[in-house]
């Protein structure tokens, strides 16, 4: 007597599945957000190469460099910021803002510098925390939330500054305990074969070493991308949406708390006016390296490429003795290109997928 058997299912194999079919090196060269902005970087740099004779040279270099770091720090924050779906327009007030929580607490309780530094980290970071709390429990765009904030902190920057000192400038700290080593961490130049090189530059790409590793190696890194891309279905699946999102907004407030110690010790004075409209600017970097402005796609390298650009037109507007007045032109044109030629790339991928 025969008995029937039961067939297994069919084990569907890796070519029936389109998330599991192998991609060639060109297409996912092709598919990565900052190819655009590579392909950007090296036209603007064989431009002004061929314009400028004192671009190549290395001192103008490091100054390139130091340009494009000062921005690049900001940019890391907000890209993983924006790949959360999200904007923060105070950032760059909370530069100003942090620097001059450091820089006042520090003279007015006559404190080593370093209490000021810590004072500041503590309370930038309950700023960005506040943003995204006020966002998760509102639910009103980011948009709404870090404009608000934005006014606020220009606002108490000038005043409180203004209350304290009685000019719109903070008091020198370059005489007080612990300015030296501070400027060392934040401030300080590297000689790098003869060629002085901010240190900043080192922090900016180890900042974006270490976001790429989060956004590509780490759980919390695909959190990001779910919560940008679509939040609804990731809190379905599990993903802590709110608190990815707080956390980002604390990411860009750390940024903003690094890159305002710096102002500090470059400079030893702040300036409560300063960092206005810069957030735009970071959100260019961003966007010029390919993350996009609906969330869920983009890269920390990205913004790092797109902040070099920014630093590329900067300084070789200078260095080619050229009209600065039409550096903010070339950086829309910048912006426009790059995020058209995302836009083309991403299509062609997708269509050839």
């Amino acid at each position: 007597m025969t008995q029937a058997v039961a067939e297994p299912p069919p084990v569907a194999g890796p070519g029936s599945d389109e998330r599991l079919a192998r991609q060639s090196p060109l297409r996912r060269l092709l598919g990565r957000p900052e190819l655009g902005a590579l392909l950007g970087a090296v036209a603007l740099f064989v431009f002004f190469s061929a314009v400028a004779d004192a671009f190549l040279r290395a001192g103008s270099f490091s100054t390139v460099l130091y340009a494009s770091s000062t921005f690049g720090i900001m940019a890391v924050g907000v890209s993983l910021l924006m790949i959360g779906g999200e904007f923060d327009l105070s950032a760059g007030v909370m530069v100003t803002s942090s620097a001059l929580i450091a820089a006042l607490t520090a003279y007015q309780f006559t404190l080593n510098v370093w209490a000021g530094v810590a004072i500041s980290l503590v309370l930038t970071l309950a700023l960005g925390m506040v943003n995204g709390i006020l966002y998760i429990k509102t639910r009103l765009p980011s948009f709404i939330i870090t404009l608000a904030t934005f006014f606020m902190l220009a606002g108490l920057n000038l005043g409180v500054t203004k209350a304290l000192t009685g000019n719109v400038a903070s008091d020198s700290v370059r005489d007080m305990d612990g300015f030296g080593s501070a400027r060392a961490v934040f401030a300080s130049d590297v000689d790098v074969l003869g060629v002085n090189v901010k240190i900043t530059v080192f922090w900016w790409l180890l900042f974006t070493a270490i976001a790429t590793w989060l956004l590509l190696r780490t759980r919390a890194g695909n959190w990001i991308f779910a919560a940008g891309g679509a939040a609804a279905s990731a809190r379905a699946v599990g993903v802590p949406v709110d608190r990815v999102k707080i956390g980002l907004f604390m990411g860009v407030a750390f940024c903003a708390w690094f890159s305002g110690m710096h102002l500090v010790f470059a400079f030893a004075t702040v300036q409560s006016g300063e960092g206005i409209g810069n957030e735009f600017l970071y959100i260019i970097c961003a966007v010029i390296g390919g993350c996009l402005l609906t969330g869920g796609y983009g890269s920390a390298i990205g913004a790092a490429i797109g902040a070099f650009i920014f630093g590329m037109t900067n300084k070789g507007i200078v260095y080619a003795e050229w009209n600065p007045d039409w550096f903010r032109f070339f950086l829309g044109a910048m912006l426009l290109i790059a995020t058209v030629v995302n836009l083309i790339v991403r299509r062609r991928v997708e269509r050839s997928s």
